[in-house]
C-alpha cells in the first residue's frame, strides 16, 4: 500500500480531503468548482508544492502532514504521453484542468497519479473526495510538520 502526503494548516485538518479549497481555487489539475484534493509522493515534495505557492509571511506557521494510505488498485496513472505540450505552464493551463475534471466527473477511480511539475519523475495524487471509493482510504493522524528556518534566506 503506498503513502501519499498533505501539508495543511491545522485549522483545515478536518476537511483536508474534502476537496473545497480546490473547488474553491482550481489548480493545475482541476478547475473552479470542482471538488479536488492533492497529495504527494513524499513528505519533501508536499513541502515544495507548499513552498511554491506561499510568501515568506507565512512559512513559519503551524503545519499538519496527514499521510493517506490506499491500495494500488484504487489508482489510475496518468499516462505522460497524453499530457498536452503546455502542461507545465504557469499559470497552469485550462487543457490540464479539463482533464483532472473530466477524471472527476468520470470517476475512473478515487486516486489519481499525476507527474509532478516542481520534480520531474515523482508524482502527485489527485483525491476525488466524491467518489464512490473514497472511503477506502486510509487517512493517518496528523503530524507536526515544521519548515526549516533557513528555507527564508
Amino acid at each position: 500500500m503506498p503513502t501519499v502526503w498533505r501539508i495543511v494548516k491545522p485549522h483545515h485538518v478536518a476537511d483536508a480531503f474534502s476537496g473545497e479549497g480546490g473547488r474553491l481555487f482550481g489548480g493545475r489539475w482541476n478547475s473552479v468548482g470542482t471538488s479536488m484534493a492533492y497529495a504527494a509522493e513524499s513528505k519533501a515534495l508536499a513541502a515544495l508544492e507548499i513552498l511554491v505557492h506561499m510568501d515568506d509571511d507565512y512559512l513559519m506557521d503551524e503545519y499538519l502532514c496527514i499521510p493517506v494510505r490506499f491500495d494500488t488498485r484504487l489508482v489510475r496513472n496518468l499516462d505522460l504521453q497524453s499530457l498536452p505540450g503546455n502542461w507545465r505552464e504557469t499559470p497552469p493551463s485550462c487543457s490540464t484542468q479539463r482533464m483532472g475534471d473530466a477524471w472527476v466527473a468520470a470517476t475512473l477511480s478515487v486516486v489519481l497519479k499525476v507527474p509532478s511539475v516542481l520534480v520531474p519523475g515523482e508524482g502527485n495524487y489527485l483525491i476525488n473526495p466524491k467518489h464512490p471509493s473514497f472511503g477506502k482510504l486510509k487517512m493517518g493522524a496528523p503530524e507536526p510538520f515544521e519548515f526549516d528556518p533557513r528555507l527564508l534566506k
